[in-house]
């Protein structure tokens, strides 16, 4: 959609240094902007593509802005920015209102008048589907689930049982929201399968990725707060409470009743044992486990990076012999006493 870049500067809050009646039609990187582009910089790797982009505007700090060769939009965030200003230039599609004719919607379930229901959905008993909000073909919205307003269910999402949805949530393919945990008590005969009968609670402004899984709780509900960003292939087992405006990226998992505090990030492949709790403001670096409350804010790793085979070979024997290192040292303490 074309807009004006003194109109855009507007409806995104930033400092416009060109012309004011300059339009723009889409968004694109620095290196591949067209006159018609609107492009950013926010990472210092990507200024030498400043000079010569042919975008006919880039969002940058202030102190960026002198090596710009065309109009700039000029903000503190330009990433941010950049992400307000292209919902505006490229927005997403409208749907019409209505129920597909393959939809199966359940006799006591209610959708929202203003709700788009695609083919092959199916709402089972005691649901409800908010006004604006998208389910998107093959959903499965079971019993007794409410999504909220101005949600948007992708495609092919699950939401098995007793779940809450807030509004403007985004569940992308392959969720499943409200299966059951991993409840299983030993006795001699074998494994005896504890019952799930807690349900699960999203807050609104919540993004979920594609095949994310969420349990639902063995008793109380499983908890994931507003603005909670959870990325790709991601589990959260049963009564886990995720803090307001935590990230979550790729593969991490959280077994149950894990307590993770707000604005925390988990980098890929992170991720915490049962039972503990993590404080609010907390970074953990890739592959980073938590086997232990964390109660100071701060920047947590705790992983090997690779290095060549031989050298690790190396270290795994220098690890096999320190317990002898150990025993070693301790009985020459013993005999300088």
């Amino acid at each position: 959609m074309a807009i004006s870049l003194g109109d855009l500067a507007k409806q995104v809050g930033c400092e416009l240094v060109g012309d004011a009646d300059a339009t723009v039609s889409g968004v694109a990187s620095l290196g591949r902007a067209t006159p018609e582009s609107l492009s950013f910089l926010s990472s210092p790797v990507y200024k030498p593509q400043l000079a010569s982009t042919a975008a006919a505007a880039v969002i940058l700090r202030a102190e960026d802005a002198e090596g710009c060769p065309t109009a700039a939009l000029i903000h503190n965030n330009p990433y941010a920015c950049y992400a307000r200003a292209a919902d505006l230039v490229c927005p997403a599609p409208i749907y019409e209102p209505g129920v597909h004719a393959s939809a199966v919607v359940s006799a006591s379930a209610t959708v929202a008048a203003s709700a788009h229901i695609a083919a092959g959905v199916v709402i089972g008993d005691g649901s409800s589907i908010g006004e604006n909000t998208y389910v998107g073909p093959g959903c499965i919205i079971a019993t007794n689930c409410s999504v909220g307003d101005d949600g948007h269910l992708v495609a092919n999402v699950t939401v098995v049982r007793d779940v809450i949805i807030g509004k403007r949530c985004i569940l992308h393919p392959g969720v499943v929201i409200g299966c059951d945990g991993f409840g299983n008590a030993m006795t001699p005969e074998g494994w005896v399968k504890v019952p799930q009968l807690g349900g699960v609670r999203a807050g609104d402004d919540v993004e979920i990725g594609a095949n994310t899984t969420i349990d639902r709780g063995a008793l109380d509900d499983t908890i994931i707060e507003d603005g909670v960003r959870i990325d790709n292939l991601v589990h959260i087992a049963h009564n886990v409470k995720v803090g307001a405006h935590t990230a979550i990226a790729a593969q991490c998992g959280f077994a149950g009743s894990a307590v993770i505090g707000k604005r925390c990030m988990f980098a890929g492949h992170s991720g915490t044992v049962g039972h503990v709790t993590v404080c609010d403001d907390v970074i953990l670096s890739a592959k980073t486990m938590i086997t232990k409350d964390v109660t100071e804010p701060g920047v947590y790793a705790g992983s090997f990076a690779a290095e060549p085979s031989r050298h690790w070979n190396k270290q795994v024997a220098r690890f096999r012999r320190l317990e002898k290192l150990i025993q070693r040292v301790g009985q020459l303490e013993k005999d300088k006493q």
